[in-house]
């Protein structure tokens, strides 16, 4: 996998290219990760700003509203070091005992048809984060780059800001949005890259409130479902 450094070269950059986001999308939300994420974002709010747990919590969930994520909402009011909170928080995750390599997920992507479409992972984690998800799961071989939030700068850029959208496609080599396919389980994500002309698909998984207005016209259940939607793209309809 490349870094987000890696610029493509002129005949790849002028294929469409599928981003992915990672966490809650690569891996289910039975996985847990977010609320294990969640239990250390809190006590990092307790701790580093001397808050009782129940408003550490609600602080952390107002941040989140209001930025699209909590460290953005550190960051700006209250001075934090956030490659401190990156260790403190995702890096302390135990993603080797919950991330298993996933087969069929590694079948689905090696059924997009390479010289229709570029792959590309695109998250609000930083680098560290994104890059031991997807060597867990047994696909970091799979996509050509990654565009992250980068915690050293300031201001943090992050989805569902428009300059992610664009840092993303700059750093993929897209020049047109209708050349740009996503797929992400937030609505806030999803609506914000409809809006920006992005085919972008709304990941809600089985058991999960379908929203409404939904946040654009397409909605899967699971990843499979990418083959109904974008048929075009893949080498055949079939799992």
């Amino acid at each position: 996998m490349g870094s987000q450094e890696t610029q493509p070269d002129g005949a790849a950059a002028s294929r469409p290219v599928l981003f992915f986001d990672i966490d809650n999308c690569l891996y289910p939300r039975s996985a847990r990760v977010h609320d294990l994420m969640a239990d250390l974002i809190d006590k990092y709010f307790a701790t580093h700003l001397g808050l009782p747990e129940a408003e550490a919590s609600m602080l952390h969930k107002e941040y989140y509203r209001n930025y699209g994520l909590a460290i953005e909402g550190l960051v700006r009011h209250h001075q934090i070091d956030p490659l401190e909170y990156n260790a403190k928080v995702d890096d302390a995750l135990p993603l080797e005992s919950i991330i298993k390599p996933n087969p069929r997920l590694r079948r689905l992507l090696q059924d997009l048809d390479a010289s229709k479409v570029r792959l590309w992972l695109f998250t609000n984690a930083y680098v560290n984060h994104g890059r031991r998800v997807v060597k867990l799961l047994g696909i970091d071989d799979l996509f050509e780059g990654l565009t992250y939030c980068d915690y050293s700068e300031f201001p943090l850029v992050c989805k569902p800001h428009p300059d992610m959208f664009a840092k993303a496609m700059r750093e993929a080599g897209v020049e047109r949005a209708e050349d740009c396919y996503f797929v992400d389980d937030s609505y806030s994500n999803v609506a914000s890259a409809t809006t920006l002309g992005w085919a972008a698909v709304h990941l809600v998984e089985e058991g999960v409130s379908v929203p409404d207005p939904p946040a654009s016209k397409y909605r899967v259940k699971d990843l499979d479902d990418l083959r109904g939607v974008f048929p075009q793209l893949f080498k055949t309809s079939q799992a």
